[in-house]
C-alpha cells in the first residue's frame, strides 16, 4: 500500500490503517526504538506508544515538508527517547531529586541555547557525506558503534576513530 493511503485511512480513523502501517513501517520503527530502548518488553510498549502517536498526530504531517518516512522516523525516535527518559525515572520513590530546579530555563538561557543549537546545526550541515551519516547514526540514532561498522561497511576501529575526529571537528567550531 502506498504512503497516501496509509495517511487517508489514518485520516478517516479506519483501523486497517494501523496494520498496513505496521507491515510497510513495523520494522523501521523497531530498528529506531532497539538501540534506545534495549529492554525487548520496554521496547514493545514503547512500540504501541509510537503507533498510537502516529494515529493521534498524523493531521500534523506534511507530505510537502518530508516524506511519511522521515516522519515517521522522528515520531518514532522522539518517542523512543521520552520513553526512555520516563523509564530512567523512579516513579516508584515519592522523592524529588536535589538537583532538579524549580522552573524552567530564563529568557537569556533560552536565546544562548537557541544560539549554540543553530550553531551546531550549522556544524552538522558542513560535514561530509559520510561524517554526518555517521553523525547521525550514533547520536541522532543512538546506534551502536559495531551497528554502524557492520551496516557501513566499515572496521570498528575506523568508525570510533571517525567519529572521534568529528566530536574533535564540532568541539573545535562550537568553541570547545
Amino acid at each position: 500500500m502506498r504512503d497516501q493511503e496509509i495517511v487517508r485511512l489514518f485520516l478517516e480513523r479506519d483501523e486497517r490503517g494501523i496494520d498496513e502501517l505496521m507491515k510497510q513501517y513495523g520494522s523501521l520503527i523497531r530498528y529506531i526504538i532497539r538501540p534506545i530502548v534495549p529492554d525487548s518488553e520496554d521496547a514493545e510498549e514503547c512500540f504501541a506508544d509510537v503507533i498510537m502517536r502516529i494515529w493521534d498526530k498524523i493531521g500534523l504531517y506534511d507530505a510537502k515538508k518530508s516524506s511519511l518516512t522521515v516522519w515517521i522516523t522522528a515520531v518514532a525516535r522522539n518517542t523512543a527517547l521520552s520513553f526512555a527518559k520516563g523509564l530512567r525515572r523512579s516513579p516508584d520513590s515519592g522523592e524529588i531529586p536535589q538537583n532538579t530546579s524549580s522552573g524552567g530555563m530564563t529568557p537569556e538561557e533560552a536565546v544562548i541555547q537557541r544560539e549554540r543549537q543553530a550553531k551546531l546545526e550549522a556544524a552538522i550541515r558542513s560535514l561530509s557525506g559520510t561524517d554526518k551519516i555517521l553523525f547521525y547514526r550514533r547520536y541522532y540514532y543512538m546506534q551502536s558503534l559495531k551497528q554502524i561498522a557492520a551496516e557501513t561497511g566499515m572496521t570498528l576501529k575506523s568508525v570510533e576513530s571517525r567519529l572521534y575526529r568529528l566530536k574533535q571537528k564540532l568541539k573545535d567550531e562550537m568553541g570547545r
